[in-house]
């Protein structure tokens, strides 16, 4: 029997999250990449194959508040900062992409202050 890696299984459960979920003009996808020290987030058209907006926790806009803050509370301000850079260009409502991973921890606060900061899923 063939030993399966933890990212082998998250890219295989990736792949069947993303048949379902799909990018349209009027509710682009916001999508969430974790790794082991950074976030990243990105709002994607799938239909026109462009990124409307991006953030993740290495923006010079972030770098100054990250200061003593644990993964999820930069996760959360991740999270706040692509909510505002997607509503500038106009986009109010999206479909979440976790990428694969869990809806927990980080990603979980990063979807939950996109919410607060004014975005829809």
């Amino acid at each position: 029997m063939t030993k399966i890696r933890a990212k082998s299984v998250r890219e295989i459960r990736h792949r069947r999250v993303r048949a379902k979920v799909k990018g349209t003009t009027e509710r682009p996808r916001l999508s969430v990449f974790r790794s082991l020290n950074h976030i990243y987030a990105q709002v994607v058209d799938d239909l026109k194959g462009h990124t409307l907006a991006s953030a993740s926790t290495l923006d010079g806009e972030l770098k100054t508040q990250l200061d003593g803050k644990n993964k999820t509370a930069v996760a959360g301000l991740v999270g706040s900062l692509i909510a505002q850079r997607a509503q500038s260009q106009g986009v109010v409502q999206v479909v979440f992409d976790r990428g694969g991973y869990k809806y927990q921890g980080r990603v979980k606060a990063l979807a939950e202050a996109a919410r607060q900061a004014g975005l829809k899923f």
